[in-house]
């Protein structure tokens, strides 16, 4: 075996963050690293690369033992990474860039001519003929990334670690990555492939490790493998956990908004989207499918760069975040803690901060309407505090997020995106922010939900859309949202519509 890996652990203040995990790496093969977030993918590639010390187990390169001190070592040991940025300098040229460190000389000088020969022929061998002269910001990402391939091989040689190559990527320069990494395999090289997107996953390796919080939990050849199964290792559950349906579904409402179309290259597909006053919209999918992508796509902070967004009154301009918080809109992002919260700032600051940003800061909303406000929302949304002048840092994940909804509601907005807005919060914060969402709805607010959990998606949802490779594949609604139906939707994508654009009943095709 190329690599192998016994027995790695690894483990962070308050967090195990790998637990005993096995690796066997073959020389002449694509293996593919999946787990979702939090699952281990990143710690154990950094534990590999030396960005990161193993706390306990082994590690063995062409049966030897290594415990590499720094991504250099790592390098020099023969254990190359690219990511899904690419990590060279745009500014310098294909040559620069490709031959950096390892230029030719003469008389104990970089010798430009030979150097810019060498790249050529280094580039050769991946089915490239570049100006390597250009700066290689001119040329796409695609190239980019097979630049990146070319030199992290020629540096290292051994093993090379693609995390998320393909994110970027249109069909097309997917292909033309692929196509350089078969070439990589066939040559003997052990390639580490780690990707969200499934399909690429069964088009181009040959075996799969699945890890799920910090654990490895199976290893299995590519081919032969049920997406069905792959599915339910990567979640932690059978499918059989989750095919309860709730009780009832209502019809779904008039739409008051209408996408059209909406879609941005390298982040979703096109697609079309309409949303009721009252409704519950769900986007369910695994981790990269391209669930925030659209959040993000509505809220303005992906431009549309195709399609139209509209309301009863006429076209809506969702160019940027303030847009869309002047069309109505308001969205609570994922990671409460970088995007949603300024940590320093008293609970009273961040609940009016939207507010006094619509209004500007030459209005300054006055000071007892913002304690009056502030009140209304602890005591409304039961946030959990001495006082609202106390920071919202020293809350806990739960009334953080409650604190980030009550700025939203402050604002109240017509339409409101949620992205995963139960992660992360204990039980009883849980229960009481997917009865907010309840009464928001009744309200006649229309709510945007995405959601990893599947029961949560179940529970809150009227309708459930689900996206698998950074497309919307199936759609769901009243009875059909079940357990069952969102994981073979999640599994197999592609299902049959009936002649109103839904799922038929029983979901899926099976």
């Amino acid at each position: 075996m190329l690599l192998s890996i016994r027995s790695l652990t690894k483990v962070f203040p308050g967090t195990l963050a790998l637990d005993d995990v096995d690796l066997d790496i073959a020389a002449g093969e694509v293996h593919a690293l999946l787990g979702e977030n939090g699952a281990g993918k990143s710690t154990l590639i950094k534990c590999l690369t030396g960005a990161y010390r193993r706390d306990a187990g082994t590690v063995t390169l062409d049966g030897a033992t290594i415990d590499p001190r720094s991504t250099r070592e790592a390098q020099e040991l023969g254990i190359g990474t690219v990511y899904q940025e690419v990590n060279l300098l745009p500014n310098l040229t294909v040559a620069q860039n490709l031959m950096f460190g390892r230029e030719a000389r003469r008389f104990g000088m970089i010798d430009p001519r030979a150097t810019r020969v060498q790249a050529r022929e280094t580039l050769a061998r991946y089915g490239l003929d570049l100006d390597v002269d250009r700066d290689l910001g001119s040329f796409s990402v695609a190239i980019q990334q097979i630049v990146a391939i070319a030199r992290a091989v020629e540096i290292s040689g051994k093993v090379l670690i693609l995390d998320e190559p393909t994110a970027s990527l249109d069909a097309a320069e997917v292909r033309m990555v692929f196509d350089v990494v078969r070439s990589l395999r066939d040559r003997g090289m052990g390639i580490v492939f780690v990707s969200h997107f499934l399909d690429q996953v069964f088009d181009l390796t040959d075996r799969v490790t699945i890890l799920r919080n910090g654990r490895k939990i199976i290893t299995t050849p590519t081919k032969g493998l049920a997406r069905m199964t792959l599915v339910e290792h990567m979640l932690g559950r059978a499918l059989d956990e989750v095919a309860h349906a709730p009780a009832a579904h209502a019809a779904a409402p008039e739409p008051v908004l209408y996408f059209n179309g909406t879609g941005r290259a390298g982040a979703i597909a096109p697609f079309d989207l309409s949303i009721g006053a009252g409704e519950v919209v769900g986007l369910a999918g695994l981790l990269g499918s391209g669930r925030t992508e659209t959040a993000e796509l509505l809220f303005g902070i992906r431009p549309l760069q195709t399609g139209t967004a509209r309301d009863a009154k006429g076209p809506l301009d969702l160019r940027n975040p303030r847009a869309a918080i002047g069309a109505g809109f308001g969205f609570a992002p994922e990671d409460r803690k970088t995007d949603g919260i300024v940590a320093d700032l008293s609970i009273r600051e961040n609940i009016i901060l939207g507010l006094q940003a619509r209004r500007g800061w030459a209005r300054p909303i006055p000071r007892a309407e913002q304690n009056r406000l502030a009140d209304d929302y602890i005591k409304r949304l039961d946030i959990r505090t001495s006082g609202r002048e106390k920071p919202i840092g020293e809350l806990s994940g739960g009334n953080q997020q409650k604190a980030v909804l009550a700025r939203w509601l402050a604002m109240n907005p017509r339409f409101l995106i949620l992205d995963e807005p139960t992660r992360g919060i204990d039980v009883g914060a849980h229960a009481e922010i997917l009865r907010l969402i309840a009464t928001l709805t009744e309200g006649g607010m229309s709510v945007l939900v995405i959601s990893s959990e599947i029961d949560e998606m179940v529970a809150v949802a009227d309708r459930v859309i689900v996206l698998r490779d950074r497309r919307h594949v199936a759609e769901l609604t009243g009875e059909q949202v079940s357990g069952d139906a969102i994981m073979r939707a999640i599994a197999q994508g592609d299902v049959p519509r009936d002649a109103t654009g839904h799922t038929p009943p029983g979901g899926v095709a099976a």
